[in-house]
């Protein structure tokens, strides 16, 4: 979803809509505005962030997810450290980083200072391992409460058979069970965490 579209008249209406979940992908690329303009994207991190705000002003539990690209050719260290910063505030669930590559044809394929491969590797490191940090924090929260979740496939994991699902607000959550609950929505409570999932 596209930041602009989050006006304080369409986050009322949204939350009017049952069906609607309270999971967002929102559209972000960069927390630095500087590259926001080489990537010619119409968008601010402060009005991002005004959108970002409104979600979350309706919908509490809501989870939060974006795409990131690290090393876009002038990505400098202090505007990678401002895009770092921006996302640790924001806080979002899940973070998707993609390490910027050349193609030919394209604008930015042509653009002068390209980032060393080395460079936008870390960077990509220490993206993830924010995302990875922001997300275990998140599901934390969940441990002890009652949630609903939509079972979706079977999986097999050491000779025990689990169900995993999401909820609403896009946690994954695994079921060990020998029932068929494929499709089925169960409230479940949660026990723990294995890894970045939610056991109950």
């Amino acid at each position: 979803m596209e930041p602009t579209l989050i006006t304080e008249e369409f986050v009322a209406r949204l939350s009017k809509l049952k069906k609607v979940c309270d999971h967002f992908h929102l559209s972000l690329q960069s927390g630095c505005d500087e590259t926001l303009k080489r990537m010619n994207r119409r968008y601010t991190t402060e009005e991002f962030e005004q959108g970002v705000n409104r979600l979350r002003k309706v919908f509490p539990n809501v989870a939060l997810t974006t795409d990131v690209i690290v090393g876009f050719p002038g990505e400098t260290e202090e505007e990678f450290n401002q895009t770092y910063e921006f996302l640790k505030r924001i806080k979002f669930y899940k973070m998707h980083i993609f390490k910027y590559s050349q193609r030919k044809g394209t604008k930015a394929a042509v653009m002068p200072n390209q980032i060393n491969g080395d460079i936008k590797e870390e960077r990509s490191r220490k993206l993830i391992e924010l995302s990875d940090r922001n997300e275990r924090e998140y599901n934390e929260q969940y441990i002890g409460k009652e949630v609903e979740v939509l079972f979706e496939e079977p999986h097999i994991e050491d000779g025990k058979r689990y169900f995993k699902g999401h909820t609403t607000n896009y946690m994954v959550v695994k079921k060990q069970t020998n029932k068929n609950i494929e499709n089925q929505i169960e409230k479940v409570k949660i026990i723990g965490l294995d890894g970045l999932e939610l056991e109950c």
